[in-house]
Parts: C-alpha cells; sequence; structure tokens
C-alpha cells in the first residue's frame, strides 16, 4: 500500500473464462477501452477461449480469480462442493465449514493448490490473485491463495476495501465489521511480503458500474492506488441470469470504452497502472 497523496487506478475485470460473453466484453475493453487486467477462472466453460484470447493481448495482465464459492472447482471434492462440482451459494454455510471442518479445510486447500496449478499450465504469467466473491477475506481462504500463491509466483492480492465516501453511501455496522476482515487479510497479505491496494471500488455498484456512476467516480478517488473492478459481458447468458439478476454487464462494457471515462483519468490526474507498478 501507499500513503501518497497520488492518485493511481487499476482498471481490472473478474470473472474472465465464466462465458464467451465475458470474455468478448474483455476484450473489447482492452483493445478499445482503458481495461488492462482481467482475473480468470481456471474452471469456467469459458476457460480455454479466454486463455486462447489473453495470449493474442500481450498488455492484457492476467491473475488468478480463485472459486471457493458459486462456481465450479478443478477437482470435484466432495467435502466442499455438490454431485456437479460446484460450490454452494450460502457463504455463511460455506464459511463456517471451511473454519471448522478438518475435512473441508483440506479439500479446500488442495482445491486452491490445483487452480493455480491450473493458471500455471495455461503459458501465462501470474500477475495477481483475488478470489470470486472476495472469500478470501475468509481467513482459511486467504492463507491457503497466499501460500499456493507464493509458490507459483504471485506478487499482488486484493484487498476490497471500499471507502463509503467516494461512492455516496454511508458507513455502516456491516462495513466496519467488514474493516475488521480486511485487516486480517492486510495482515496476512504483509506478512508474506506481498503487494495490495489501498482502495477498491465495485462493491456497492457491483453489476451496476456503468458511465455515469464512474464518471462521477474518478473526480472522488482518494489518495493511494484504487482497484477499480468491472463485471463486463456483451450479453446476460443463463448462467448471468441465474446468478446475477439484474447486473448490468453491457452497462459496465460501455463504462470502459466511453471516451469521456477515459478522459476522466486524464483531467483528474489518475494513472491509470498495473499491479507490477505498486
Amino acid at each position: 500500500m501507499t500513503s501518497s497523496s497520488l492518485r493511481r487506478a487499476i482498471v481490472s475485470a473478474d470473472d474472465f473464462g465464466m462465458s464467451l460473453e465475458v470474455n468478448e466484453a474483455i476484450e473489447q475493453a482492452h483493445r478499445n477501452g482503458i481495461l488492462s487486467t482481467a482475473s480468470l477462472m481456471v474452471a469456467g466453460d469459458a476457460a480455454e477461449d479466454a486463455i486462447r484470447r489473453a495470449k493474442t493481448m500481450p498488455d492484457l495482465k492476467v491473475g488468478l480469480h480463485v472459486v471457493a464459492i458459486e462456481g465450479k472447482s478443478v477437482l470435484d471434492l466432495p467435502a466442499i462442493t455438490d454431485e456437479q462440482g460446484w460450490f454452494g451459494r450460502n457463504q455463511l454455510r460455506l464459511g463456517v465449514e471451511y473454519f471448522f471442518s478438518p475435512q473441508a479445510r483440506s479439500a479446500l486447500c488442495r482445491e486452491i493448490e490445483s487452480q493455480f496449478r491450473a493458471f500455471t499450465a495455461s503459458g501465462l504469467t501470474l500477475d495477481h490473485a483475488n478470489a470470486h466473491k472476495h472469500m478470501h477475506l475468509h481467513p482459511t481462504v486467504g492463507r491457503f491463495l497466499i501460500e499456493s500463491g507464493l509458490e507459483h509466483g504471485v506478487r499482488a492480492v486484493r484487498s476490497p476495501f471500499e471507502p463509503p465516501e467516494p461512492v455516496e453511501a454511508n458507513d455502516t455496522l456491516g462495513d466496519r465489521a467488514l474493516r475488521h476482515w480486511i485487516g486480517v487479510l492486510r495482515h496476512q497479505i504483509r506478512k508474506a511480503g506481498l503487494k495490495t491496494n489501498d482502495w477498491c471500488f465495485g462493491l456497492r455498484w457491483s453489476g451496476h458500474m456503468t458511465p455515469d456512476h464512474i464518471r462521477g467516480l474518478i473526480p472522488r478517488l482518494p489518495g493511494g492506488t484504487s482497484e477499480i473492478y468491472f463485471h463486463p459481458a456483451t450479453a446476460q447468458d443463463a448462467m448471468m441470469q441465474r446468478f446475477m439478476p439484474g447486473y448490468e454487464q453491457e452497462g459496465e462494457l460501455a463504462a470502459l470504452l466511453d471516451p469521456a471515462v477515459r478522459e476522466s483519468f486524464d483531467r483528474y490526474r489518475v494513472a491509470r497502472i498495473g499491479w507490477a507498478d505498486l
């Protein structure tokens, strides 16, 4: 992290490999817009297509989007997934199992390591790591992500700390509780000698990071390094309709392609950087 008043931003997209619609949007947003970074779901339905596209875009930095909830696993271990190899959607139940069940912890450790191995096998350079639905805020998931990440050369991990003021939100009791777990994660990151961001935007407006929102956010970005993350897609497929109802993925793609958004970074002197620049 940095205490500098200099304002910098990493512009990223999650769920690379989830579907062709997501992959198409990420390619468009990188080639024709401001997207510099993407996080890959190695067991996603379109992971092979995402890897192929990434290899044609050498300036797109790709990291691992670890899945430990609401997604397909690599190993299909019954201690943590259903008969189709899918993680459940109940965050509280999964969190309890990952903390208290030795069988679940052992399976989770093997699964996360296998996701890193699959990323390495892709031939892509590992730029960073984070977790789907920010499950790495769970101390067990965070620990396994960091331990496996270090073995595979990770240098940076996302801290999903979104201050309320720039997004015009109230500071709630839930926010204060979340900050505790963010503090735990940041301690794990620092102890491992890894880098992280100061701020993260995309939580309260998840699925609604549209041009108006982003043009309004950029002037209000705080000093330090912010990650601004998106969920773009060219259209909603059946999986998105099931897991992300109401998301405006096409609107998020529009924000990444909007010339006025690009111009705002220059006007308000916000430097667009990558994880390697931290």
